[in-house]
């Protein structure tokens, strides 16, 4: 099982609410990738940082995961993410204000990949989504 894991994961680790081995002992040996969605995330995290010094280590932090492999957003991907929206809204259900979800799943599902979040109830209604919720949970509120 390989995995793309969600931004607020990583922003977890970064907090020191999860250590990395806690990541290691879920994904094992398996390749984990980075979304360009997850890089805008975090750097919009950057761009209001509350001070200089939480700025800088938030880029620092950018920087180490910029490391991991990167997934690209092509035409395949956006096919998948219309169809998810599509079908979410179909069922009734409200997707706009999931935009970066969608395509976080729209990759996950295009590469085969396993997303690893602590957000279930942004994911679960996702058809065709392989979905790690782990038993680790933060102490906080986990948005960036």
């Amino acid at each position: 099982m390989r995995f793309l894991i969600d931004t607020c994961i990583w922003i977890d680790v970064e907090r020191g609410f999860l250590a990395p081995a806690d990541i290691a002992g879920i994904t094992r040996d398996e390749p984990v990738y980075l979304s360009p969605v997850t890089i805008a995330e975090l750097k919009f995290g950057t761009g209001v940082a509350a001070s200089a010094g939480i700025r800088q280590k938030r880029l620092a932090a950018v920087h180490r995961l910029k490391k991991k492999p990167i997934l690209r957003i092509d035409e395949t991907t956006g096919e998948i993410f219309g169809t998810l929206a599509a079908s979410l809204h179909a069922n009734g259900q409200e997707y706009k204000y999931r935009i970066h979800d969608l395509w976080l799943a729209s990759q996950a599902i295009q590469y085969g990949l396993s997303l690893l979040t602590h957000n279930r109830k942004d994911f679960e209604s996702i058809s065709g989504l392989s979905l790690v919720v782990p038993e680790i949970r933060s102490p906080r509120n986990s948005r960036y």
